[in-house]
């Protein structure tokens, strides 16, 4: 839950009045707090709000031992809110906190961090060891304590009984649904789809593992509940929007789908107006290809792991983003995973489940595989259009935001892949991050530069001139590479003939257009100052002046 000024101000009263306990701990923090500290308190909340089934615990900066309020200058002149990626270098499964609130009370500066508690089964640890609250300070987590976070491994959000929810309670269309699903898995088995045209609703719900000896569970109510059922959860509706954004950003309309979600994802499907795009990806052809700017297999694999993946104790909602050339989709939860390049390994299995009886509902149901092929398949169904592949951003904490592009970035990637089929996934995944200008490892940059796929100085690299020569696009080439050393001190001298003298930044925006386009500004200012150097040495031209009033001139 995200709490306004006025909420946070009401339950921090609230503490006051009661007392401090193990999931609240106030701090004067008057001008400064170690950040190690900071870590060790932050494992401590986490275990014991996870120990006592509670959606949050909180360290107050700006509040003395005795529940004065005496204010803090903690980070006032800024970074305040840079401690939420700090923190995650020091903890497992990048856990951070959920808010960071620095709000005025009482005349008073106070800062209130808010934090998540540990995963289920996963004691949270900071630099390697996990900690637990001991009066007014921490120590290490006692093992019974450890053994009580693991042995929720078997725990599950999403296999819990609702209480007091029945049948009535779940969408008749959608329960309809499931069972065509459920019968079409067993397609092999015409004996078992016969017995199953003879049971209840509630059996074969039963078969298909979403309700549990014919009561409710939190799954049934996500995929098959009726709108007005969310109430059974506590004022958190389950929900997808979809948000279509004009060429400017601004929002143009949005729309919420809310249970059952088993419905939801086609109707959000059909809001997402998926134009044809035409292309040329081969090079032995002046005939585009013509295809869907998206896969309706890709859209309803990444909104389905979304549902399945989503940690509802986050109380959040899944986003549907569409711009005009992207999709972009945001669910709730750190990346189980937590590298795409692990999820991309072959054989790669997650640690753990996050919603273990719902994902199992949902594969008996066709909405997704278990095998964790749901990034591989989207990657590959992109790799085949030579489109590039979705880009999982996870900068935001606890969030997973996955873009997928609706047009060509770069048009040497997208020959590359078309005259190579043989490439693999992580070859293709790091030709891909070199198109959209994201840095690679070195190790990776040598691999593809023996394999002539890339070219350009570390880390300013683009696609291999093999491919842009082979199709003709030499003008691209000689943008990314830039002219030789040679061309541009020609171009020095002429513009120093005609002008007489000039500073090293006329002579950047002179140079402009022959320098490479990967450079920065700051790299291209440098590359010019390299050049007049090099110059000065050769005694081609002198300089009178220094620093920003320098005057370059030629040695007639």
């Amino acid at each position: 839950m995200i709490y306004t000024d006025a909420q946070l101000k009401e339950k921090i009263i609230q503490m006051l009045v009661s007392f401090e306990n193990e999931v609240v701990e106030f701090k004067e923090a008057r001008s400064n707090y170690h950040f190690n500290d900071i870590g060790k308190y932050f494992s401590a909340l986490s275990n014991e709000a996870n120990l006592r089934g509670l959606q949050e615990a909180w360290l107050i900066f700006g509040i003395s031992d005795d529940k004065k309020i005496v204010g803090t200058d903690f980070r006032k002149q800024g970074g305040l809110q840079n401690l939420k990626k700090e923190i995650v270098n020091g903890t497992n499964e990048r856990l951070t906190f959920m808010e960071i609130y620095a709000l005025n009370l009482e005349k008073c500066r106070v800062i209130a961090f808010q934090i998540p508690p540990a995963i289920r089964g996963i004691p949270t640890t900071w630099q390697g060891a996990a900690y637990a609250r001991e009066h007014e300070s921490v120590s290490p987590l006692p093992m019974n304590k450890v053994d009580l976070i693991r042995s929720q491994i078997g725990m599950d959000w999403s296999k819990e009984i609702v209480e007091n929810a029945a049948l009535e309670d779940l969408d008749r269309e959608a329960v309809k649904k499931a069972r065509e699903l459920f019968s079409k898995r067993q397609s092999d088995r015409k004996k078992a789809q016969e017995i199953l045209r003879k049971l209840s609703d509630i059996e074969v719900l039963n078969k298909a593992g979403i309700t549990i000896k014919g009561k409710i569970t939190r799954t049934a109510l996500l995929l098959l509940g009726k709108p007005e059922s969310s109430y059974f959860f506590d004022g958190f509706i389950p929900r997808i929007t979809w948000t279509l954004y004009n060429a400017d950003n601004s929002v143009k309309t949005y729309e919420h789908f809310d249970m059952p979600l088993l419905l939801a994802v086609d109707k959000v499907y059909s809001r997402i107006r998926n134009v044809k795009y035409r292309y040329i990806a081969g090079q032995q052809t002046l005939f585009p290809d013509e295809v869907d700017q998206y896969e309706p297999e890709l859209i309803k694999e990444i909104i389905n792991n979304c549902i399945a993946h989503q940690d509802y104790r986050l109380r959040g909602k899944i986003n549907v983003e569409e711009f005009e050339d992207k999709l972009i989709f945001i669910n709730e939860g750190g990346f189980i995973p937590e590298t795409i390049e692990q999820a991309l390994e072959p054989g790669y299995k997650p640690p753990y489940y996050r919603n273990v009886f719902l994902c199992n509902a949902m594969v008996n149901l066709y909405m997704i595989d278990t095998n964790s092929m749901g990034i591989p398949m989207v990657y590959q169904i992109q790799r085949d259009k030579c489109f590039p592949l979705p880009t999982y951003d996870l900068n935001t904490l606890n969030r997973v935001r996955v873009i997928v592009y609706g047009k060509i970035l770069d048009k040497n990637y997208t020959q590359l892949l078309h005259s190579n089929g043989e490439l693999d996934i992580q070859t293709v995944f790091l030709l891909d991050k070199v198109q959209k200008g994201q840095t690679i490892s070195k190790e990776s940059f040598k691999r593809l530069k023996r394999q002539g796929l890339v070219e350009g100085r570390y880390p300013n690299l683009f696609v291999s001139f093999k491919v842009a020569d082979s199709v003709g696009q030499k003008a691209d080439y000689i943008r990314n590479k830039g002219l030789e050393d040679d061309i541009c001190k020609q171009l020095i001298v002429k513009a120093l003939e005609a002008m007489g003298e000039a500073g090293k930044q006329e002579l950047v925006e002179l140079l402009e257009k022959a320098l490479p386009d990967v450079l920065s500004e700051e790299q291209k200012s440098k590359k010019v100052s390299n050049l007049l150097q090099a110059m000065k040495k050769e005694g081609t031209i002198s300089v009178r002046g220094t620093n920003r009033y320098a005057k370059w001139y030629i040695n007639y």
